[in-house]
């Protein structure tokens, strides 16, 4: 197994507390207090940031700083339209490829999920909602589409924990989720591209919901 570099070590920790909401989208990272808190030297804490800012979850101002970054209304919905596309062709890969150990995570990744929703734990359903995208990812057997496709994931995942917090939003998504599998179990690849598109756009009251998100972050 190849050694992982402090660098990488370091991006991967920096990654999961941004995806988890302990850095917000427009706050500023301050490497003096990062190498700090991690009890480590500023160089590789630098590459870390270098390598987060080429996969664009940090945005370095020159004479400014380093900022997690905020994306604007435009360029969100973009990137949903982009990620709903990505989502639908796993889909439609997944339920063609799938197979039986592949079956058995998503539907225990669909447990998990009914498990929080049932517990009204919209954090917990978050974690849990990753993991079963996830699951489709790896199921369309198609490398390069579910490096993209988490990859952009990443890169969205502060927004989408925020769109959780709205009222009945995580029931929607579980039965949601349920047509999903459901349609994957199948093997109805247009129909599970269908449902994974409309599960991931932004459009109509969600597009409110995320616009109102934003504003969440700016603090009112």
């Amino acid at each position: 197994m190849a050694k992982i570099s402090q660098a990488q070590r370091l991006r991967d920790l920096l990654e999961d507390a941004i995806i988890a909401g302990q850095y917000m989208p427009g706050e500023r990272l301050d490497p003096d207090a990062l190498a700090l808190e991690y009890a480590c030297s500023r160089t590789p804490i630098r590459e870390a940031i270098q390598q987060l800012a080429m996969s664009g979850m940090v945005q370095v101002v020159p004479k400014r700083g380093t900022f997690v970054t905020r994306l604007g209304v435009t360029e969100l919905v973009e990137r949903f339209e982009v990620m709903a596309e990505l989502e639908g062709l796993c889909g439609r890969l997944a339920a063609r490829r799938i197979t039986d150990d592949e079956r058995a995570a998503l539907s225990g990744a669909l447990k998990a999920c009914r498990a929080r929703a049932e517990e009204h734990d919209a954090n917990g359903y978050y974690y849990d909602n990753s993991v079963f995208h996830h699951c489709i990812y790896a199921a369309s057997h198609n490398h390069f589409l579910a490096q993209e496709a988490a990859r952009l994931h990443a890169l969205l995942q502060p927004y989408r924990r925020l769109q959780l917090q709205v009222r009945m939003r995580v029931e929607s998504s579980l039965a949601e989720h349920e047509a999903i599998v459901a349609a994957i179990e199948a093997g109805d690849g247009l129909r599970a591209e269908q449902l994974l598109r409309e599960h991931v756009m932004v459009q109509g009251e969600r597009f409110n919901d995320l616009v109102a998100s934003m504003h969440a972050l700016d603090g009112g």
